[in-house]
């Protein structure tokens, strides 16, 4: 007798539900083992005339009686990140059972509490893997959201407590796009670049922003008898509007703004609907004239925004500079 092939694949659809859903409940129990963890630590070392010389004593001590029974798990450093774990969420109820403590060492390490809340509600939204949140952080995606947006707006999207209105709210400038594996900015063409953006899609739109779908590559539009070709059209459900993205390998011209008007323009008139809101244009180069873009364009302009890439993440000194110009930028 011959079983059907729903049958199993049904079988196996429970069988790894089941498996995903034992790696969650362990993880979930480790989290808190570690926090609870955490805690004993902590309000023992309050007890301690001299906390700091105490606080070390204790940890050394804790961890040299449990690392021989229950294993590496329990080193001194993780004893550390235990107690700094449970002194940044010192309240068990507000951990998310969607972090893992991966996520949670990547959280512990970050120097200020508006970042911890920034990144854990966009990777508790996103649904970030540890690889993806240890990305944005290494890119510094909170920072480059402020570069353009006041802090309350930064924070108040991401935990959801207000929708974007405008298109600087969700897209970061620059954006980094090492995960195209285009070193050698000399051996490819805008073509290239398109093509590595396709074939790496999912990684695109997460650097992109929240919100964006993928509509179509090279979408044809007949005006008068000649035809053109937006490089990707895209739809953000969040601003409720098309996306048009223009790719420029090179310093971006006033001509290139023109002629982003002129698609942003057929878009509103041909394809949009009476609900959606205005359609907006991306322009991604490599280099850009901030003061050009600004005097090309309307001073009203809402629609139309520059960004740039760049084909590596950023390095320490780079991180530093951007952070300093966010403070510069506060006052």
């Amino acid at each position: 007798m011959m079983l059907s092939d729903n049958v199993i694949s049904d079988i196996k659809r429970i069988i790894n539900s089941a498996k995903e859903k034992a790696i969650r409940a362990v993880d979930t129990e480790r989290v808190l083992m570690y926090w609870h963890i955490g805690q004993r630590i902590f309000l023992e070392e309050q007890e301690g005339k001299d906390r700091a010389d105490y606080g070390k004593f204790l940890i050394k001590t804790i961890s040299k009686q449990l690392e021989p029974e229950f294993g590496s798990g329990f080193s001194v450093r993780q004893m550390e990140m235990c107690r700094q774990f449970y002194r940044t969420f010192p309240i068990a109820n507000a951990l998310r059972s969607q972090l893992s403590w991966t996520h949670y060492r990547l959280l512990i390490r970050l120097d200020n509490q508006n970042k911890i809340e920034f990144y854990t509600a966009e990777t508790v939204k996103n649904n970030w893997s540890s690889r993806q949140l240890e990305r944005q952080i290494n890119s510094n995606l909170f920072g480059r959201l402020l570069m353009s947006n006041n802090q309350e707006a930064v924070m108040a999207i991401a935990k959801a407590e207000q929708y974007p209105t405008d298109a600087k709210q969700i897209l970061k400038d620059p954006m980094y796009l090492e995960f195209l594996g285009l070193k050698n900015e000399s051996s490819y063409c805008e073509k290239d670049l398109e093509s590595a953006i396709i074939t790496n899609l999912q990684e695109f739109l997460l650097e992109l922003g929240n919100g964006f779908s993928f509509v179509a590559r090279q979408k044809r539009i007949h005006i008068g008898g000649d035809d053109f070709f937006c490089d990707l059209v895209l739809y953000n459900r969040l601003l409720s509007c098309f996306v048009i993205l223009e790719i420029k390998k090179n310093k971006l011209t006033h001509g290139d703004i023109g002629q982003m008007q002129m698609y942003v323009n057929y878009y509103d008139r041909m394809e949009k609907l009476p609900t959606e809101n205005p359609t907006i244009g991306i322009l991604l180069c490599a280099d850009k004239n901030d003061a050009l873009v600004k005097f090309t364009l309307p001073e009203n302009n809402e629609t139309i925004v520059a960004s740039k890439y760049q084909l590596y993440l950023p390095t320490a000194q780079q991180l530093i500079e951007e952070m300093n110009k966010e403070i510069r930028s506060s006052y």
